[in-house]
């Protein structure tokens, strides 16, 4: 990481440095967000008045990015950083470093209730915040302060896009509560590929037996035991269908599947767990990924 920072200062030659100083000279804000979900967000929120760099793609798992040194170029030049935090970006404050970013940073994390991990995860936080509306609702409103901070003149255009996006989100949760509550409780049993539900589960009452990587993070070991674990799970609980997801390959979950005797969710109905999928996906923004995500669950377990 640090070997790039020789490339990406050479790259910034004369150009205009960011360090906060607003508006770029275009008028607008230059954002580099870390995430699909903190990309979405900002051009939410943002709207016309930012352009917005967001370094993992769509269907790319992000516990296993590597910054390139255009993502290092593009983070030197940047007025704001917008990051998820609560540890999912390990490898930002090297990028950081690296890049010599000096802007307005806005972590979505700050103020949410964080889920804390147990077992080997303990002393962890579940980064997957975004699967609570009430915890995107959190979010956008840090970067709406982030970017008036960064552009003040331009601080009600932000507070209204604002208004808008927080009744879209309070009309996608009362989607999902409505519709997850078709689902008799007794058939509320959800297993994924990995453990970044758990907001979710929590939110509309649906109980979370376990996921096939037991991990906040895609890259743990999975073992034998682990695997046996999982099934024995699902045939004692009586668990409908496993759900793959979109950024991990389906073929672990297809083969537990296959040996728990039950229905596996792939393909295009796999879940937008830790990434928002491609232009014209069903899960292209966050507001239609969430509800992707509640009308493929209802439908498999209904």
């Amino acid at each position: 990481m640090l070997g790039l920072a020789a490339s990406v200062a050479l790259a910034g030659c004369g150009s205009s440095q960011s360090g906060g100083s607003g508006a770029a000279s275009t008028g607008k804000l230059r954002v580099v967000a870390t995430t699909t979900q903190a990309g979405d967000f900002s051009r939410s929120i943002g709207g016309g008045l930012v352009t917005v760099t967001q370094l993992i793609k769509p269907n790319v798992d992000p516990h296993d990015f590597e910054p390139s040194p255009a993502d290092l170029d593009a983070l030197a030049k940047a007025d704001v950083l917008v990051t998820n935090g609560a540890g999912l970006e390990s490898w930002l404050d090297d990028a950081v470093s690296a890049s010599g970013f000096e802007g307005t940073r806005v972590v979505m994390a700050d103020g949410v209730p964080l889920r804390a991990g147990s077992g080997a995860e303990a002393g962890q936080h579940d980064p997957h915040i975004w699967h609570d509306p009430r915890n995107a609702k959190i979010m956008v409103t840090d970067i709406e302060k982030g970017f008036a901070r960064a552009d003040p003149a331009h601080a009600p255009a932000f507070e209204k896009s604002l208004a808008t996006y927080l009744v879209a989100l309070d009309a996608l949760d009362r989607h999902d509560a409505a519709e997850i509550a078709t689902i008799p409780a007794s058939q509320r049993l959800l297993v994924t590929n990995h453990d970044a539900f758990g907001y979710y589960t929590a939110r509309y009452g649906i109980t979370y037996v376990g996921s096939i990587i037991p991990s906040f993070d895609t890259s743990a070991e999975l073992s034998g035991k682990t695997i046996q674990d999982i099934v024995a799970k699902i045939r004692k609980t009586g668990v409908k269908a496993v759900f793959s997801e979109s950024s991990l390959p389906p073929k672990t979950a297809e083969s537990i599947g296959r040996e728990a005797g039950v229905t596996v969710i792939a393909g295009e109905d796999s879940l937008y767990a830790d990434s928002l999928g491609p232009a014209g996906s069903a899960g292209d923004t966050y507001l239609k990924a969430e509800q992707h995500n509640t009308d493929v669950i209802v439908k498999a377990l209904r």
